[in-house]
């Protein structure tokens, strides 16, 4: 008899299969959150995290049990849910369970309160170390793509996006940054608590907090405030290699359409990071990015365009990452062209070339979890628009990408409306520009044509 063929693995069906394949254990069904309140002290030298987090949430079907994304590492003490006191739960395999006591109807409020403790510390996942980390003095937040959980309980998935007050209580000598705008700073004795208020609807991942001895300065006015925020020592290098970050807000404006938040930040912290850090209304680099030679001036730009694309304009699913990665890059080059630097079509040719020398083993349009922050996602992103652009031209193709920003601003987005919406920008089929570019794994050659 011949031997059974191992079954094909089958994707899990029902109400609580993975709201995403490229995160399966991330995300939670039966509630869309609206709002975190949380409240935070830690305590620097100790490494040690209290908080009580208050989220509010509208059901989305009946069941007798939510689960809460929530990293083992923080001991949860109590639960209550919708002012009922104390809830049963537990908390196994960074989920905590919490059980109703009542049947709570589709589309009712639900809010949890959750008090929980710890010692915060990153996960290990194929991407690196994400999460809460701790810094010689300080700590700092990298939650992408699933970090959140490692210090608050939340729905974690990008599509879940929600406002936010964050408040932190944290040792006076330091100085604790947040989302959104400062509300109230109050010291008292030795401690120093910070209230955040972040309005616009924010994705888990881009949720953050900073903590270290920080100088805060606001350096910008136009065409939004513009705040710096880093050691006291790296003060003069910071003016030297964000010194353009205006001019950048400028041209961004112009050519992606409004500014999405109120202000923003650029924080260097005291300690080397791997990568900047993305977050939302402010990114996070390394002292050795900031060496005041204006030698990383693409990342500043990358990381700026990301409060447009990935911010502002959220990916629904991870398999849509290049709608981040390429149009951030695609920014770099843009940033080059418009401030007497090589041209986007000049920083094209150099990529492809690039490119075209390394395994064509990516599908740009679903490359894996593996591989979806692998630098060739970000080139060939890039490349993506620039073949868009060039068969659109400019006027048409940066009156799309405001369109675009426009119509998704504070959502979440697939690579299907992106192409949806470009069919209203031209009269012929650009099926093949997305079957090559996005569906296909071999490299297609850069279309030739001028910019208009």
């Amino acid at each position: 008899m011949k031997p059974l063929k191992p079954a094909k693995p089958v994707a899990p069906t029902g109400p609580d299969r993975p709201l995403d394949p490229y995160l399966p254990q991330s995300g939670n069904r039966g509630y869309l959150v609206s709002r975190y309140e949380l409240d935070l002290t830690y305590k620097v030298i100790a490494n040690r995290l209290d908080g009580r987090a208050t989220i509010i949430a509208t059901t989305t079907d009946v069941r007798a049990k939510y689960t809460l994304d929530l990293a083992q590492a923080m001991r949860v003490t109590k639960v209550a849910l919708n002012g009922r006191r104390p809830s049963k739960f537990t908390h196994r395999n960074d989920k905590l369970t919490v059980t109703s006591s009542q049947t709570v109807p589709v589309g009712a409020v639900l809010t949890f309160t959750i008090q929980y403790s710890g010692t915060p510390t990153p996960r290990h996942t194929m991407w690196g170390e994400v999460g809460w980390e701790e810094l010689d003095e300080g700590s700092l937040v990298a939650s992408q793509p699933n970090g959140a959980p490692t210090w608050f309980p939340c729905d974690d998935h990008p599509g879940s996006k929600a406002t936010y007050r964050v408040s932190i209580t944290t040792d006076a000598p330091f100085h604790a940054i947040s989302n959104g705008t400062l509300l109230r700073k109050t010291t008292k004795a030795s401690r120093t608590t910070w209230v955040y208020e972040q309005p616009e609807p924010m994705s888990t991942y881009l949720a953050s907090v900073q903590i270290g001895n920080y100088e805060v300065r606001k350096v910008a006015s136009s065409p939004v405030p513009q705040f710096a925020v880093h050691p006291p020592r790296l003060r003069a290098k910071f003016d030297k290699d964000f010194g353009r970050q205006p001019q950048m807000i400028e041209v961004f404006t112009r050519l992606f359409g409004p500014y999405p938040f109120s202000h923003y930040t650029a924080l260097v912290t005291d300690d080397d990071l791997e990568i900047p850090i993305e977050s939302q209304g402010m990114s996070v680099f390394g002292a050795n990015f900031c060496s005041g030679n204006r030698d990383e001036e693409r990342l500043v730009a990358h990381e700026l365009a990301h409060q447009w694309f990935g911010n502002s304009l959220t990916l629904k699913r991870w398999k849509d990452i290049w709608l981040h990665e390429g149009f951030a890059c695609y920014a770099e080059w843009l940033w080059a062209e418009n401030s007497g630097g090589p041209s986007a079509h000049e920083h094209a040719r150099h990529a492809h070339t690039r490119l075209a020398r390394l395994p064509q083993d990516i599908l740009l349009g679903d490359p894996g979890p593996k591989d979806m922050f692998d630098d060739r996602i970000y080139k060939r992103g890039a490349l993506t628009l620039h073949a868009l652009r060039l068969r659109l031209g400019d006027e048409r193709f940066f009156t799309l990408l405001r369109t675009w920003t426009a119509e998704h601003r504070h959502s979440n987005v697939t690579t299907e409306q992106l192409t949806d919406l470009a069919t209203r920008f031209t009269d012929q089929s650009l099926r093949p520009l997305w079957d090559a570019w996005l569906g296909a794994t071999a490299l297609p050659p850069l279309p030739n044509g001028r910019l208009s």
